[in-house]
């Protein structure tokens, strides 16, 4: 008989309660059947999904389910699975693979392929600040934990997590390095200059500034918070077959800022082939 979603969220709270810390007073949880409770009485109740809200104040996200289920479309027909593949022999090498958490993991697919599509064990847990996306990514609650969550004030206790996972996700280096363990791994994918550049070259067809692209900030804030221990550039083009243009349009936030006729020339203009340029960092804490 297949469990409900709630299920197994209790079955990975089971093996993660001994890492997860209550984000009000950082004291330890006890796990109840309706979902936690810390030393000091704050509750933190399973949804019907088998979800917790964890962000203690109100907070929103601009990913909706619209735009995050465009996005899974593209990232199941294989979008990423280069970088999949990278990120994969990364965790593998690393021994024993303990907890990997993958914050920022919008609606889930990025781990759930890293899961089953690698002999990658330990346990896994996912968090967004998007509710919507979350909801999503319990589609997948027999691979992973999900939740909704705050990077500047992640559920964890001190050196819990063995890998963070921080795939096209805002960072905050403070709070990683308090939550990762000694030896353990950063590994943040950020986008290079030609990263989608079609999109971008259609959505701002009439800004020519707005095609220029450039994370270098995002990558010397890295360096400087994070001991470097590896980096790859990955670059390729992924093909992009005529039913699926519409969710590659809508599957990134690029279309938020562009003028109603850029939009119109977008939808006009199918192109073959999207560029994937990304780079790949994997660091440990000073």
């Amino acid at each position: 008989m297949l469990k409900k979603k709630k299920e197994y969220a209790i079955d990975h709270l089971k093996t993660t309660v001994g890492a997860i810390a209550c984000p009000k007073c950082h004291s330890a949880f006890d796990l109840l059947d309706n979902g936690l409770v810390c030393q000091n009485n704050h509750h933190f109740d399973l949804s019907k999904k088998g979800t917790i809200h964890f962000p203690l104040h109100h907070m929103e996200s601009d990913y909706d389910h619209q735009m995050l289920e465009h996005r899974r479309n593209m990232i199941q027909k294989g979008l990423y699975q280069p970088i999949e593949k990278e990120i994969a022999r990364i965790i593998l090498n690393q021994g024993e693979i303990g907890l990997i958490v993958d914050m920022g993991a919008g609606e889930g697919s990025i781990l759930e392929r890293l899961i089953r599509n690698n002999d990658i064990s330990g346990t896994k847990m996912g968090f967004d600040l998007s509710k919507d996306g979350v909801v999503l990514a319990s589609d997948f609650s027999k691979e992973a934990f999900w939740f909704i969550g705050d990077v500047t004030n992640m559920p964890f206790k001190d050196e819990s997590v063995d890998t963070l996972l921080n795939i096209f996700s805002p960072s905050h280096y403070e709070e990683m390095g308090r939550v990762l363990k000694k030896e353990g791994l950063v590994i943040k994918v950020i986008p290079e200059e030609n990263y989608l550049k079609e999109l971008r070259e259609l959505f701002y067809y009439d800004e020519q500034a707005k095609q220029q692209y450039s994370n270098e900030k995002v990558y010397q804030k890295f360096l400087k918070d994070m001991q470097l221990i590896e980096e790859k550039r990955i670059t390729y083009h992924f093909v992009v077959e005529k039913e699926d243009f519409q969710d590659v349009l809508m599957m990134s936030p690029m279309h938020w800022g562009a003028s109603i006729q850029a939009k119109e020339h977008a939808r006009d203009n199918y192109f073959q082939k999207l560029t994937i340029d990304v780079k790949i960092l994997v660091g440990k804490k000073y």
